[in-house]
């Protein structure tokens, strides 16, 4: 086991898996991980380029439901979850003499559970490779993990890059990069820009804006083209950032933290730190995981800045002040510290391991955590009494989804109404879907969304985001679809990426229960029964997400007995109902459910008896 350290611009992720080809005569086979698809698949590509071979055959790549690879691949780039799938499969990894963890430091679930089962692995198999990579990390912690392995250092090729920071903070951060982007533009000598926001909503407003204002720019200035970059774009329009622009223009490509590591897309010259991210928080009292909104990290700055000088001399424009710089961490936390536990419990579960508290943890988890993902884990009826994993559990492990969206999904399969929960699973799976209309604009948004509304018959939400996945396809034209979004304030790119979405779902969902089959009854149910069947279904799955009427139109949880209330933008706010489920926690001013649908305490008492009985 080696721990390598190298710093931004060293080529770790290139050219170390080159490096290790060239030993045993070339008979080498290499896996190189990565957080995420995009940087899999563009590093796989930048590879296959130096080694001037065709991209699939000795340089390949995997991630979920696209295969670039094949028997005879020495170098394979792909994500971290499609490892832990084939480490599930075959638990030796026999097909590879050498395994990269790249990215080590963001400390995903999956890479932390990927050390512990490699960890065990190398004790079985003497002759395996493990080098664990990262520009910024904890070195001496990896090392004591794999008891006192050798850590090497690596300077990178890094150019000077000037730092900017705010005299005081900012209310607006997508206006301050708009205008930061805009200057840039009219000051600064070409070379593209690299902005960082913390979410979808914030990046597509900016490059709406910015690609508005382009229209307006004086005579002399050169164009101006605006790109976003998101986990949930599309692979063709993630790829559009690494395409040369032609001619006098400059690219600003806006991006969340996808871009912070491992990604060099080449021309970038000055870089806009916005200064927050989004991580998942998860809440024990509530069963529910918050997205939020948080300050970054040093490490996570640095590695921002250094975007900007790969290639020459660049320029960081941190949007806060240097006071608040010096306030933030210094590295980022686990997510295993902050995040639901329950998919890697599964994961241990479907692996045979029965000590979870005991197991090769890096940080282990709390014992509240881990007593949380047993309980939910049980409540989907994935563990049975004594603990074991059922066989709906084991099928519930393979899909690519959270827990509990897994167990929805074959809940409605085995219920023959898998197509229209698809149609929802799909729109759950993607962020800001939605959109929240400007205040002037609201009661006229609400009027083109009430027929949609209406014939969800009183179902909530659930089901009004099925009639407009169901109207959004019958529409004949793109630019139909892009009208009627926009009238609707509902996002087109992610609309768009809804249908992709579904029909990757769909796949795995076939392929995992090819030898069950069960009559499609979604055609021949009357709407008001279907609809009852998919709340139902999704009731399988969320059962710890339901709350009882209060007085005052409020809420309270029957998992955790919180005062909770229902959005002002759902279906049913304002509504008389005696019970809700909801798929979505937020709390601003107050604890708010989103997603919320109606449900029949019947139905409680039904589907999840052995639930209740432990309350």
């Amino acid at each position: 086991v080696t721990i390598l350290v190298g710093e931004t611009g060293s080529g770790k992720s290139t050219q170390v898996p080159q490096f290790i080809l060239g030993l045993n005569n070339g008979k080498e086979k290499i896996a190189v991980t990565q957080p995420r698809r995009v940087a899999a698949i563009n590093l796989a590509k930048r590879v296959a380029d130096e080694t001037k071979t065709t991209l699939g055959q000795d340089v390949g790549y995997t991630v979920r439901f696209q295969n670039m690879s094949s028997s005879k691949t020495k170098i394979k780039y792909l994500t971290d979850g499609m490892l832990l799938r084939e480490l599930l499969l075959r638990a030796n990894l026999d097909q590879y003499t050498t395994i990269i963890l790249d990215e080590a430091h963001e400390r995903t679930i999956i890479t932390d559970l990927l050390m512990g089962f490699l960890k065990t692995l190398l004790q079985r198999r003497k002759n395996l490779r493990l080098i664990v990579m990262s520009a910024t990390i904890d070195a001496d912690k990896f090392s004591r993990f794999f008891d006192g392995a050798e850590v090497l250092y690596v300077q990178g090729r890094r150019f000077p890059v000037q730092r900017y920071y705010l005299s005081k903070p900012v209310e607006d951060i997508v206006d301050a990069t708009v205008r930061t982007a805009i200057q840039i533009h009219a000051r600064e000598p070409m070379g593209d820009i690299l902005a960082f926001l913390a979410g979808q909503e914030d990046i597509d407003k900016a490059v709406d804006i910015l690609n508005d204002m382009i229209q307006s720019l004086p005579k002399g200035v050169p164009d101006l083209i605006a790109l976003p970059l998101y986990a949930a774009l599309p692979p063709q329009q993630q790829l559009k950032v690494f395409e040369k622009v032609a001619g006098n223009k400059r690219k600003i490509i806006i991006a969340t933290n996808i871009a912070e590591t491992s990604l060099t897309i080449s021309g970038v010259r000055y870089v806009i730190d916005g200064g927050t991210h989004k991580v998942k928080v998860w809440r024990h009292d509530l069963g529910l995981d918050s997205l939020l909104t948080m300050p970054i990290s040093k490490s996570n700055a640095a590695q921002r800045m250094g975007r900007a000088g790969r290639e020459a001399a660049g320029k960081c424009y941190r949007l806060y002040t240097e006071t608040d710089y010096y306030g933030l961490k210094s590295q980022s936390e686990p997510e295993i510290e902050r995040c639901d536990v329950a998919f890697p419990i599964l994961t241990l579960k479907l692996a045979g391991v029965s000590d979870v508290l005991g197991w090769n943890w890096l940080e282990r988890p709390s014992k509240a955590a881990i007593m949380s993902a047993l309980m939910q884990l049980y409540a989907l009826k994935a563990l049975d009494d004594e603990g074991q994993i059922t066989e709906f559990g084991k099928k519930m492990a393979v899909l690519p989804l959270p827990p509990h969206l897994s167990a929805v999904l074959l809940d409605a399969h085995q219920k023959g109404i898998a197509d229209p929960v698809l149609d929802i699973v799909s729109c759950l799976s993607i962020e800001n879907l939605i959109m929240n209309p400007h205040p002037d604009k609201r009661d006229e948004v609400y009027e083109k969304r009430l027929p949609f509304i209406t014939a969800s018959g009183g179902m909530g939400d659930l089901v009004v985001l099925r009639n407009y996945v169901q109207h959004y396809r019958r529409l004949p034209s793109s630019s139909d679809r892009k009208e009627w979004c926009k009238e609707l304030y509902i996002n087109y790119r992610a609309m768009s990426n809804v249908e992709d979405i579904r029909n990757q779902l769909d796949s795995y969902l076939k392929a995992e229960t090819t030898n069950i089959h069960f009559e499609d009854k979604s055609v021949q149910l009357g709407p008001s029964i279907l609809n009852e069947q998919i709340i139902q279904c999704f009731l399988t799955g969320f059962l710890a997400n339901t709350a009882l009427s209060l007085p005052g139109k409020m809420y309270r949880t029957i998992a955790g007995g919180q005062t909770i209330n229902i959005h002002p933008s759902s279906s049913v706010f304002g509504k008389n109902v005696d019970a809700i489920m909801y798929t979505e926690y937020i709390f601003t001013t107050k604890a708010y459910a989103r997603n919320v649908s109606p449900i029949d305490l019947e139905w409680l008492q039904r589907i999840a008896p052995h639930f209740l009985s432990r309350r």
